[in-house]
């Protein structure tokens, strides 16, 4: 079979047989940043138990003291469970069904060619970001994989795949796949079962994906010139981790050649036309806040914004939306909720804003309050009740934004470029990718 470009089918690990699967599997590490007691209850319900809770840095953990020794603890347990032999290679792509809320998403695993890889707002890569990057987020995540013998994804990449010709036709022969593992997610995430795709499929889902790649085929589903380079790989989740290990393969690819497993980055492909997948906004809450959030936003609008009380959250809720459904993405007219001390709502809207979307709109004015000390910390969150929760603690500040809809997304990264940083999130924290499969780097 020809070597595709910008992918390959993987060669990854999977917890040996008897491990308890529902301890070994934990959310993604970017989740519940600001709940530490999510992560307490994880722990206690991991305990001691083989756990990805063991091999990966939850975010929520970044300011603590002892966070240079949890990167040890993380790099020492990857040896650990190597040397146990914990991890039992399989070779081949994998199709996940992961089921959660009623709904079951479907994806493939594979590894992604970080050669074809650019996460710049520049970017004109096979494998593009869809958002802007936070280069500082990347830190963290560099120290643990440069001294690590493994990977574990959280990384949800998107296709473009209206005639589902790659993952579906997997899901339809299910039932003569193999199955890997089956297990039920703990803190309401679901149920994960993945299943092995024989040499003969893993070779059409190839073809499949190459023919999505043509040139010809690309312009003409996004009504782009002939000649536009073609964006196969589109970020959903997960832009920060595969940030990092593009970061660390240009780092290394002088000193260990081009033939080399970090060259490589393992991940989930979804496809955006899959019924199960759903966009749901990033919402912000700010910290620590010292100053007049109106005024604040007069400053920074002038007469264009006005901010006007809601009964309740739900007529917030209701309210964004609905300017949001009304403007129709054309940039005239925004909103963003605002949640304030005791659980005030209002909404402000904002004529002729700086940028086509509110997130971009409002995301510098968010910057410049935390860097003149206005506010002392900013956290990106995932649910209505998350962001209504934390904004009405005294000192805090929340914004509620609408979501984005998931078909505008890849015409607007082809033709616009990345997004702004934390726009969207494909479902809430609940639904996001449980950490199962691991990939040697080493």
């Amino acid at each position: 079979m020809p070597q595709p470009t910008g992918f390959r089918l993987p060669r990854l690990c999977l917890p040996r047989p008897g491990t308890d699967l529902e301890r070994w599997a934990v959310v993604a590490c970017d989740q519940y940043t600001s709940e530490p007691d999510y992560w307490r209850r994880v722990e206690a319900f991991v305990g001691a138990a083989p756990s990805t809770l063991h091999l990966t840095f939850p975010e929520v953990y970044l300011e603590a003291p002892d966070a240079a020794a949890r990167i040890t603890r993380i790099q020492q347990a990857m040896q650990r469970y190597e040397a146990e032999g914990l991890l039992v290679d399989h070779e081949g792509a994998v199709l996940v069904e992961r089921t959660v809320d009623g709904r079951t998403r479907r994806g493939l695993m594979l590894e992604l060619d970080l050669e074809h890889y650019d996460f710049s707002v520049t970017s004109t890569s096979l494998i593009r970001p869809t958002e802007g990057t936070i280069v500082a987020r990347l830190a963290p995540r560099i120290a643990v994989r440069r001294g690590a013998p493994l990977e574990l994804p959280h990384i949800l990449v998107l296709i473009d795949d209206p005639a589902g010709t790659v993952i579906e036709p997997l899901a339809a022969a299910r039932a003569s796949l193999q199955p890997l593992y089956d297990t039920a997610l703990m803190e309401g995430g679901g149920r994960v079962a993945g299943f092995a795709v024989d040499a003969a499929r893993g070779a059409q889902v190839v073809d499949a994906l190459s023919a999505l790649a043509a040139p010809a085929a690309f312009a003409a589903r996004h009504g782009v010139p002939a000649g536009t380079p073609p964006m196969l790989f589109a970020m959903g989740d997960g832009n920060h981790s595969l940030a990092t290990a593009k970061s660390i393969w240009d780092e290394a690819k002088a000193r260990v050649g081009l033939d080399h497993p970090s060259r490589f980055a393992l991940v989930e492909v979804v496809n955006i036309h899959d019924p199960a997948l759903h966009f749901a906004p990033i919402h912000r809450v700010l910290f620590g806040l010292t100053v007049d959030l109106r005024a604040a936003l007069a400053d920074a609008f002038g007469a264009r914004v006005a901010c006007t009380d809601m009964p309740d959250a739900a007529a917030m809720r209701a309210r964004v939306q609905a300017v949001h459904d009304a403007d129709g993405g054309q940039g005239r007219r925004q909103a963003v909720g605002l949640i304030t001390a005791g659980g005030r709502c209002s909404v402000a809207e904002i004529d002729a804003p700086p940028s086509p979307l509110a997130v971009g709109t409002l995301q510098p004015v968010l910057d410049r309050l935390l860097a003149q000390g206005g506010a002392a910390s900013i956290d990106y969150v995932h649910g209505d009740d998350v962001v209504e929760r934390l904004g009405a603690q005294p000192g805090c500040a929340g914004f509620h934004l609408a979501g984005l809809g998931k078909h505008e997304l890849l015409t607007r990264v082809v033709k616009e470029g990345p997004l702004p940083r934390k726009t969207f999130s494909m479902g809430e924290a609940h639904e996001k990718r449980f950490y199962m499969e691991a990939r040697r780097i080493r």
